[in-house]
């Protein structure tokens, strides 16, 4: 059996010469019908009741479903991980460096993380296994010296390792110690390429940010654990300076202690055809220690030297290592529309060196590079003189 509902009907509304509309009034007999027919409407079932039923059913669900929701913090974190997966295709500018960065995010905060604690262990392995090899060289090469060796070459080892002492102890503390160089804060008339999205600071040229040290870097080369600082304007030259006489001495030890590291090898080797001879606790631990000195140096001087050298490569060429990969995408970038990429900070291969060290004259060369030596860089760090020139910046 087929029910209709019936339907109100309400007064027209006139409009009178193109009029605003005038709502009608009803009176209180016309609301009662519209009440009954409203009721009526409910009672019977016809299509609109059964979808209100439907509709009251659907929303107690929901209702229910609320109720039973996952924990804020998992929703926070789903709708985060929404989020990153929607900033991957959110602008056209989008590559392949882009979704690596997003996707290795938590692997790059981990690194950040670990590094800046474990800053300070490194800084301790350094200062302890430097101080074992000095401990050996004092009291066992340096009585050997004195008891085996012409008076010359006594005072080529005593003048040339201590100068090599200083050296490296200097630097280390410096580059330590020294801020690598921040740009300001504040507002400023200083030229600046880009604004850093971290820092949301204006950022001059040369200039990137370090995520373990949360700020923004001037010239900056790379993060160094084992000064647990970062490379920067103000201290590049003392990093370097440090791997230059640690590379040195450690090379110096490997060649100068290499007979007696194969003398101690071959006393503590093991023959099983003679006995072993008679050695005493103090010539074992005097073997031992020439060993563990001999393999040492060895093992810094190829590691440390090879990244000495690479920095060599740097400098004589004007960049640094997070501007070695800038500038080879740029090379590519530029060879694919015919064209020539030309660092700007390229400004010969001697006049990058006597910007970098800071020689002015003659005299430097001396004084500022073969000794200790705490004076500034050239430039602050916010201005650099772009484009290379042929002739000398500082003409020495």
């Amino acid at each position: 059996m087929r029910f209709k509902c019936k339907l109100a009907q309400t007064d027209t509304v006139s409009y009178k010469n193109n009029s605003a509309p005038k709502t009608s009034k009803l009176t209180g007999f016309q609301i009662q019908r519209l009440v009954r027919a409203y009721h009526r409407c409910r009672m019977r079932w016809c299509p609109s009741s059964s979808l209100h039923l439907l509709r009251c059913v659907r929303f107690r669900s929901c209702t229910r479903r609320g109720r039973t929701t996952l924990p804020l913090w998992i929703r926070t974190i789903w709708a985060y991980m929404r989020l990153l997966v929607q900033s991957l295709y959110f602008s056209s500018l989008t590559d392949s460096d882009v979704v690596f960065d997003s996707v290795f995010e938590p692997v790059f905060w981990t690194v950040d993380y670990v590094t800046r604690w474990f800053g300070a262990v490194f800084v301790c392995l350094v200062v302890i296994l430097t101080s074992s090899i000095l401990a050996i060289c004092y009291l066992i090469l340096m009585p050997m010296v004195f008891t085996t060796y012409s008076v010359p070459w006594i005072a080529w080892h005593v003048c040339y390792g201590h100068w090599n002492i200083v050296m490296i102890v200097f630097h280390y503390y410096k580059a330590t110690k020294t801020s690598p160089g921040y740009p300001p804060t504040e507002k400023n008339d200083s030229p600046f390429v880009a604004v850093c999205k971290k820092c949301i600071i204006p950022k001059p040229a040369r200039t990137h940010h370090c995520g373990i040290c949360n700020r923004c870097i001037l010239k900056m080369d790379h993060h160094c654990p084992w000064l647990n600082n970062c490379v920067g304007h103000l201290n590049h030259r003392y990093f370097f300076s440090f791997c230059v006489a640690l590379s040195i001495g450690c090379v110096y030890c490997s060649i100068s202690g290499r007979n007696l590291f194969l003398d101690a090898y071959n006393a503590i080797e093991t023959n099983y055809q003679t006995a072993a001879p008679p050695y005493t606790f103090k010539d074992k631990m005097v073997h031992k220690s020439i060993i563990y000195m001999w393999v040492l140096t060895s093992t810094v001087a190829v590691a440390l030297g090879s990244l000495t050298l690479w920095h060599a490569v740097l400098i004589s060429r004007g960049e640094t290592s997070i501007e070695k990969h800038v500038n080879s995408k740029e090379t590519k970038r530029m060879a694919n529309r015919g064209r020539v990429y030309r660092n700007p900070f390229n400004y010969g291969r001697l006049n990058n060196w006597k910007i970098f060290l800071g020689v002015e004259k003659t005299s430097h060369w001396l004084t500022r590079v073969l000794l200790p030596s705490g004076h500034p860089p050239h430039g602050d760090g916010l201005k650099w003189d772009a484009f290379p020139v042929k002739k000398d910046l500082i003409p020495v």
